[in-house]
């Protein structure tokens, strides 16, 4: 035997590489349990082994990482500093193990089941996504949802989610994002606002108007987005308003305190009312669009699959394609104003 293999073999014989690892696996998933059930005891109810097993293991772990994971009282075990630090390092792992038993558990088993995890903005997901929860949840009645609103982007890793819904694409090669419907941008006032102060022709004269703007969360002003003679141009026209909050701005619009650039799905319901009028519309950008975002795997969860195309199907047929729906219907009506009578 030369010195490589003596090296590599312990004196009985065994691999210490796979018996270090042994070692840690089982360490590392009795550290788990503890620190999910907040005892020894019930970490070895949990495991289907006895407590002096748990903790014998847990011992181990700490022998090898050099390391006190946990603080043990007669009463009480909490992790320590370094425990915690160590468990947030493994949940990554852990949840992609618990993730790869329930597609294999989805593979041989029935109907979607299951949590999930929705990302949407707060306009986007109060106006379109949340609707659409009951529908899905009647049709897949194992599923449990969970929409969080956030106009930041989340990382769809750490933040553990499983679909989001942004405006735009998310810079992130794993995350694969499909175009659910394009994303109109409308400059919008009320009635009376045009009535007494008339409306813009260009996007030059937006500066002699109250415009009301929007705050980011980031701290800036969001710029209003036109495409003029086949050029993209982001103007930031002087604030009368501004709000952090897209419903308050539409409701400032409603309420006749100036203009605001809108996107359609916000303010269709108080277009097709009679509550707001447009203007610019061609001037409107046409290459932007609301996406379904998730991160890439090679087998999808049956609950993810079927979210994305129940919430696909539904967010289409809601006719978002307002300006070209307005301007049809304003040439229709124009129409119908200088065609002859019936009876001529």
């Amino acid at each position: 035997m030369n010195a490589t293999s003596q090296s590599s073999t312990s004196g009985d014989g065994r691999d210490p590489l796979n018996a270090s690892f042994s070692t840690s696996y089982a360490g590392v998933l009795a550290f788990i349990a503890v620190a999910a059930e907040g005892s020894f005891a019930r970490a070895g109810d949990r495991l289907g082994i006895g407590r002096s097993a748990v903790s014998r293991s847990v011992q181990k772990l700490e022998s090898q990482l050099g390391v006190r994971l946990f603080l043990r009282t007669t009463r009480t075990t909490s992790l320590t500093s370094e425990g915690e630090l160590f468990l947030e390092g493994c949940r990554p792992g852990v949840d992609s193990i618990l993730q790869a038993l329930d597609e294999m558990r989805e593979l041989r088993e029935g109907p979607p089941k299951g949590h999930l995890r929705i990302s949407a903005t707060y306009g986007f997901g109060r106006r379109v996504i949340a609707p659409l929860l009951a529908a899905f949840r009647a049709e897949y009645p194992g599923v449990s949802l969970e929409l969080l609103l956030d106009e930041q982007a989340p990382d769809l890793a750490a933040d553990r989610i499983d679909i989001a819904f942004r405006d735009g694409l998310l810079e992130d090669s794993q995350v694969i994002a499909k175009q659910l419907v394009p994303m109109q941008l409308l400059v919008c006032a009320s009635p009376g606002y045009a009535q007494a102060h008339g409306l813009p022709a260009t996007v030059e004269e937006l500066a002699q108007h109250a415009c009301i703007g929007r705050r980011l969360p980031g701290g800036r002003l969001q710029g209003w987005d036109f495409r003029v003679d086949g050029l993209d141009i982001h103007p930031q026209p002087a604030a009368a308003l501004v709000f952090n909050d897209a419903d308050l701005a539409l409701q400032a619009v409603v309420d006749g305190q100036g203009i605001a650039q809108l996107p359609s799905y916000q303010v269709r319901e108080a277009l097709r009312a009679g509550m707001v009028v447009t203007c610019l519309d061609r001037y409107a950008p046409h290459d932007r669009g609301h996406y379904l975002c998730y991160l890439s795997r090679r087998q999808l969860p049956k609950r993810i699959r079927a979210f994305i195309d129940f919430s696909t199907q539904r967010v289409r047929a809601l006719d978002l394609d307002v300006i070209s729906h307005w301007e049809a219907h304003q040439l229709a009506t124009t129409q119908d104003a200088h065609a002859e009578p019936a009876w001529a």
